[in-house]
């Protein structure tokens, strides 16, 4: 998948700077790192909402499933998906899956608690789930793109579909949110004339927008945040 220019740029930075620009990117692959060496070698996974299958590479010791029903991103290559589908009717069988995730997929459906409801019922019981979703974050994949979750609309689904034993951690507070924001403004002054301020908006932006997310443990609730890192357990 090719990224986003800013993104790419970005990815060339000192390690922490890289990780204070894309918080919420840099926390989803440690979390799907961490899932992955989570699970004993030959774990059946369903990669629910799979897409160009970017996380594959992670679950190399397992068996591999990737699902999604195409439409998000006509960019996209979706020729590496195991199945195409409707994450709402699932093609497989009861207790199929040993383990499943569903990365920034949710506010995409239209249906989310009947999707957590398919998801479990493709897992064997105890089988643990990665959910990630977000909070504060911009329309994306238009017109496909629906929700916004807090931890207690999360928790609700979760648990309605038959998932225990939660764990969901929020990406940053709002410090993070804001410097986010900052960042983001820099894109606004892309093309014709914009180009010209560019330099001056990235230099006014770029500094706190890297610097604010230091101060989050002066946010203690975290309820302004990217997103939420989200694991359970089928009951």
């Amino acid at each position: 998948m090719n990224a986003p220019w800013h993104q790419r740029l970005a990815a060339r930075l000192p390690g922490w700077v890289h990780r204070s620009v894309l918080r919420f990117e840099a926390a989803i692959e440690d979390e799907v790192a961490r899932f992955a060496r989570s699970l004993p070698s030959g774990t059946r996974v369903l990669d629910a909402g799979a897409g160009e299958g970017r996380y594959a590479r992670h679950f190399a010791h397992c068996r591999y499933v990737g699902v999604d029903l195409a439409v998000g991103d006509q960019a996209w290559d979706y020729s590496r998906l195991d199945a195409r589908a409707d994450l709402a009717r699932l093609p497989f069988p009861d207790r199929r899956f040993g383990a499943a995730l569903n990365i920034v997929v949710l506010e995409h459906t239209h249906e989310p608690g009947r999707v957590l409801a398919e998801i479990a019922r493709v897992l064997e019981p105890g089988a643990p789930l990665l959910l990630i979703a977000p909070q504060e974050w911009g329309v994306h994949q238009a017109p496909y793109d629906y929700y916004r979750y807090t931890r207690h609309g999360l928790e609700w689904l979760l648990a309605q579909a038959g998932f225990a034993g939660l764990r969901i951690e929020p990406v940053g507070g709002f410090f993070t949110l804001l410097g986010r924001r900052l960042l983001d403004a820099v894109l606004y002054f892309q093309g014709g004339w914009r180009w010209v301020l560019f330099p001056f908006v990235a230099a006014l932006a770029g500094p706190p927008g890297v610097v604010l997310p230091l101060l989050d443990f002066l946010d203690r609730e975290k309820n302004s945040t990217l997103g939420y890192l989200c694991t359970a357990r089928k009951s």
